[in-house]
């Protein structure tokens, strides 16, 4: 029997900016990273709401990341984490709690997937009653993080990999099933399912999502505004 699934990636999607700064912020209270790894992470938080990800802003906060829970035990990094949650469950925006449960009420599992690490975003969607997440792995060996992957990095094609294999363990229909994203790094993760979602779109998704008569909904101000009504696949 197959299933279908909703996925949100999280950043500028399922809230307005990126979790990873307030992890950062988390991080150097705990002596985690330099000030001067913070303040570079502020400087890509504001250029990251202006103008979204790309590849060498996403790699280079991988290795940030990678490096900073290098040497640590996982559950004082899981512990981390979990003290951003509430924050950013209060973040939430208003329309994608609405899709979240339009998704719910019919029936499809909701699933977060982001490059952010798999402990913050698993602890996410816990928090906010989804269904499962998918995130950075980091390699764990005798409970200590090696500041190595164990997996994909959770972006681009690695985010294609992720769902696929969640997919497959499963038994969800990607053709029946919804992404929702904003930026054009995550093309190959909107192409991999049927109902491919542009939410305030940079500039060349903008252009795709136009292309291709996929739905786009707008973030403007506090505010959603749909450019399209319908949610959901009919």
């Amino acid at each position: 029997m197959t299933r279908t699934a909703a996925f949100f990636d999280l950043d500028r999607t399922l809230i307005r900016g990126s979790a990873n700064f307030p992890l950062a912020v988390a991080a150097f209270r705990a002596g985690y990273v330099p000030p001067r790894d913070l303040l570079r992470d502020a400087v890509q938080a504001v250029a990251f709401v202006l103008r979204g990800a790309d590849d060498a802003r996403s790699a280079a906060l991988r290795e940030r990341i990678l490096r900073a829970v290098a040497g640590h035990r996982s559950e004082d990094v899981i512990a981390l984490g979990s003290r951003i949650v509430p924050g950013l469950t209060a973040a939430v925006l208003p329309e994608a709690r609405a899709a979240l449960d339009r998704h719910a009420a019919a029936g499809h599992d909701r699933i977060i997937v982001s490059a952010s690490p798999v402990e913050l975003v698993s602890a996410l969607a816990d928090a906010l009653g989804l269904e499962a997440a998918v995130g950075t792995r980091s390699e764990i060996v005798e409970g200590r993080y090696t500041g190595r992957l164990a997996g994909p990095f959770c972006y681009g094609q690695g985010k294609v990999a992720e769902i696929t294999r969640l997919a497959a363990e499963r038994g969800y229909d990607l053709a029946a099933s919804t992404a929702y994203s904003d930026a054009v790094s995550d093309l190959p993760f909107l192409e991999a399912v049927g109902h491919p979602v542009a939410v305030n779109p940079d500039r060349e998704l903008r252009a795709v999502a136009g292309t291709r008569g996929w739905q786009v909904l707008e973030v403007a101000g506090p505010r959603i505004a749909r450019r399209r009504t319908r949610l959901l696949p009919a």
